[in-house]
């Protein structure tokens, strides 16, 4: 039942977006960062802070930013607004 309730959610979302489910999943995998891939960024990130700032930000900042980063991406996953 799982399989098919997956298949379901996906096939409306696919109809809300205007594309099928094979699409949608592309493109999730596409634009879905790996785990080292989100490392790569956040190290690629610290060095550019350490080189602006002068040094690294603390682990407490980190925290924060990433917490507030959380924050707006849940938000950004909400239902969209009618055009």
């Amino acid at each position: 039942m799982r399989r098919a309730a997956a298949r379901d959610r996906l096939a409306q979302l696919a109809a809300e977006h205007g594309t099928t489910i094979r699409s949608l999943v592309e493109d999730l995998a596409q634009g879905t960062p790996t785990q080292a891939e989100y490392a790569e960024r956040a190290e690629l990130a610290r060095i550019e802070l350490a080189s602006d700032l002068g040094s690294a930000p603390s682990p407490e900042a980190e925290a924060k930013a990433r917490a507030l980063l959380e924050r707006l991406g849940a938000s950004s996953h909400g239902p969209r607004a009618a055009a």
